[in-house]
Parts: structure tokens; sequence; C-alpha cells
């Protein structure tokens, strides 16, 4: 079985100059000399933690931690 390469062969693929390089043109351009990453996006405002989930989230933390502070009293007692 002979293996394959997944290089091009330089003499075969298009674009190449005889040193190897490429010629100007023929490469995409930077990512510094495009004009924008894209149209600005004013419909999805990025916004904070609403205060309803938060509190919800704060409040079963504190429950959980008053229920294994309580166990670990019963323990000791």
């Amino acid at each position: 079985m002979t293996h394959i390469s997944p290089d091009p062969e330089p003499q075969r693929t298009t674009g190449l100059e005889p040193g190897g390089g490429v010629p100007p043109g023929e490469t995409p351009p930077a990512e510094s000399s495009m004009p924008g990453a894209g149209p600005r996006e004013t419909h999805n405002p990025p916004g904070g933690w609403a205060k309803a989930p938060l509190t919800v989230i704060i409040v079963v933390a504190v429950l959980i931690a008053a229920f294994f502070l309580a166990y670990a009293i019963d323990l000791m007692l």
C-alpha cells in the first residue's frame, strides 16, 4: 500500500512561483486590513444578571449552607 501525501505537489499547484512562494493577490488580506468584523448588532444588547434569578441562586446557596451547618452541629452533639 502506498502512502499519499496530503501536501500538494509544487509542480502542479496553481498560484506558486518557482521558488515556492505565493505571488501578491493570491492570498486573502490579513485580519488587520479588514474594515470590520461584520454588521453592528443592535438587536441583542448585552445585559447583566436579572435581579430575580440572582436572588433565587443566593437564597438556594444560603439554604444549602445552613443545612450542612446544622447537620455538622447535629453530628457534634
